[in-house]
């Protein structure tokens, strides 16, 4: 038997083989460490495996750095894409209904379609700040806008997240990663609302704080992460954001007034040279040309129709999912590498910083990128490969959520009024006052992780769960609550009265569906039924491998027993069984009808089978 002091302590792939008994990254009973198990590490052993390395491996690490930073870029550049494209989709539409002056809820449920439809809380938040201060909402409804501009921005890390499937393991990691998220915000909007709703409290105490400011018109401050990304995502598509803010701005008026702005009135899209498109030479359409550079897009095509402009967004939309796919895959698989052989002690205490430190850092990363989507999508990542725990997640993506109000705060800015700057500080607000319930009490802070680790683990049972998570949370229930809320603005009270009667059936449906979840075993038909879907994915996925498995065992079983493969007696072969007249059997099958050939080939094999 061999020395364990003689093996390699790079070639150990089990926590069981180590002396220590730690868990490195990549062994094989990884997933099977108890977090509660890890024991803490010193910081000269951090500072050792972060500083100690010989020359070819200082080489590898280099390389590694090089390519992380590569996929990174490309990572960013596919999200800078797919919000463009998002907008060019879904543009017109999130404008019309930005400016739509309506009920709390149905503001609330405009915030997160909106978001979810241009794939952009901070393009959400900052059309609202410019409707407010255009006069076109009032604060009040823009405030519970923006709390849905809250909820949908949750909604890119989740689909970021769908990017490691192939894996169950980091998948459930990933997707937990990506719902805290989503569960800090709905359980913040969940309380909020209806204390808005009642007492004005945002409302209110912003209009305290912004009381005799002036403000005064400023140049927009664009981030550093910006200024690299968004040039080259311009050569391929660039959406016309002022012109979705012209759309919400003017979504009251009538469609015959003169100051009426479509979308449609802007196309076909015309150039006086249409084999050389720029921007003061064409008339474009949501589709629009670089101000700064004087070039159009690839994407950009003289005479264009809306539809062919939408067309366009969704092919690049493809394009980004694309690129963020593969740039995924090949960040995970670097950063694997990288970590190889890694202790998950000395990892953990690398990156178990204060948790209101890490809050400050996400704070830092998302005012220098300018999206909380871009850090908590790049972040969700490393939670699946497990070098980053869930509850370090939780204080970075609370970061992020501050650092995404900067935006509409620089936007109030622009804007020189004070009722915009009111808006962009309610943002804040919300976000802080989010934070102060839910993160400094332990108990509290558990709530959105716990849910995050069950619906992590909801996708261990089948993994199409994530597919009808976020088709339900951010599509289907967002737009059945905005048509019941709508019913109560048309000022009928036959509409009134549907809206509350569906109200009621939502109400006892929702409370019917929990009690029976909780209380008559819901739960448990639930988890059977996405088992039973993932059991049947992978029966058919293992299908030709289990049926080429199954061939080779029976001819294998056939040449032990010297059993011929096509003999239907033992020692016979099918020629030796068949009548001497078969040609002419043959010939009378032929001519029958197919149930009577059916039914005369089973009494042959019987007649067979009896001999």
């Amino acid at each position: 038997m061999e020395d364990p002091q003689k093996v390699n302590p790079k070639e150990i792939r089990s926590r069981a083989d180590r002396p220590t008994g730690s868990t490195h990254i990549g062994d094989t009973d990884f997933e099977m460490e108890d977090p509660n198990e890890i024991g803490d590490a010193t910081w000269g052993e951090v500072l050792s495996a972060c500083c100690v390395h010989s020359a070819p491996e200082w080489f590898m690490i280099l390389v590694g750095f090089v390519l992380v930073c590569f996929f990174l870029y490309f990572f960013l550049l596919g999200l800078d894409i797919m919000g463009t494209s998002a907008k060019v989709l879904g543009g017109c539409t999130a404008g019309t209904i930005l400016g739509d002056d309506t009920n709390p809820v149905a503001a609330l449920m405009i915030g997160i379609l909106a978001t979810v439809l241009m794939q952009s809380s901070s393009t959400t938040t900052s059309i609202v700040v410019s409707l407010v201060g255009a006069d076109t909402i009032p604060a009040r409804q823009a405030i519970y806008m923006i709390m849905g501009a809250n909820i949908g921005t949750s909604v890119t890390n989740t689909i970021v997240a769908m990017g490691q499937m192939g894996d169950g393991d980091q998948l459930e990691r990933a997707f937990a990663g990506a719902t805290v998220h989503d569960l800090f915000n709905f359980l913040t909007v969940s309380i909020l609302f209806p204390v808005e709703l009642i007492t004005g409290y945002l409302f209110r105490v912003t209009e305290a704080i912004t009381s005799g400011v002036v403000v005064e018109k400023g140049d927009k401050w664009v981030g550093p992460i910006k200024k690299i990304v968004s040039p080259v995502g311009a050569l391929i598509i660039k959406a016309d954001k002022k012109l979705i803010t012209a759309v919400a701005k003017s979504a009251g008026l009538s469609d015959d007034d003169p100051d009426k702005v479509t979308c449609e009135s802007k196309y076909p899209t015309k150039c006086d040279d249409p084999d050389k498109p720029t921007k003061d030479t064409c008339k474009a359409g949501i589709i629009n040309c670089d101000s700064k550079t004087n070039a159009c897009p690839a994407f950009f095509q003289a005479g264009a129709t809306l539809s062919d402009d939408e067309v366009s967004g969704g092919v690049c939309f493809f394009i980004s999912l694309v690129i963020l796919v593969v740039c995924l895959i090949g960040l995970v698989t670097v950063l694997q590498k990288m970590l190889l052989g890694m202790s998950t002690r000395i990892l953990y205490k690398a990156t178990n910083i204060n948790g209101y430190l890490a809050i400050l850092v996400g704070v830092g990363i998302t005012i220098l990128v300018q999206s909380s989507s871009i850090t908590t999508s790049t972040l969700t990542p490393l939670v699946g490969i497990g070098a980053l725990r869930l509850e370090q997640m939780l204080p970075l993506t609370l970061g992020a959520n501050i650092g995404t109000t900067v935006t509409a705060f620089l936007a109030s800015l622009v804007s020189g009024k004070v009722v915009s700057l009111q808006v962009a500080l309610a943002h804040l607000l919300f976000n802080i006052t989010g934070i102060v319930i839910f993160y400094p009490i332990p108990f509290m802070r558990k709530i959105p992780i716990n849910g995050a680790r069950a619906l992590g683990k909801a996708t261990r049972l089948w993994r199409g769960f994530p597919i009808v998570y976020i088709l339900t949370l951010f599509i289907v229930l967002p737009l059945i609550l905005f048509g019941i809320s709508a019913l109560f603005n048309q000022g009928s009270v036959s509409f009134t009265v549907l809206g509350a009667v569906l109200v009621g059936i939502l109400v006892v449906g929702l409370a019917y569906y929990i009690f029976w979840f909780r209380f008559r075993g819901g739960a448990a038909k639930c988890n059977d039924c996405f088992e039973r879907r993932q059991a049947k994915q992978a029966a058919m996925a293992n299908l030709s491998d289990d049926l080429a498995y199954m061939k080779a065992r029976i001819s294998a079983l056939a040449e032990h027993t010297g059993l011929p493969e096509d003999a239907v007696e033992e020692g016979e072969t099918e020629e030796l069984v068949k009548p001497s007249n078969f040609k002419a059997l043959d010939m009378q099958e032929t001519a029958r009808p197919p149930a009577a050939s059916q039914v005369a080939a089973f009494e042959d094999s019987a007649d067979e089978e009896s001999c």
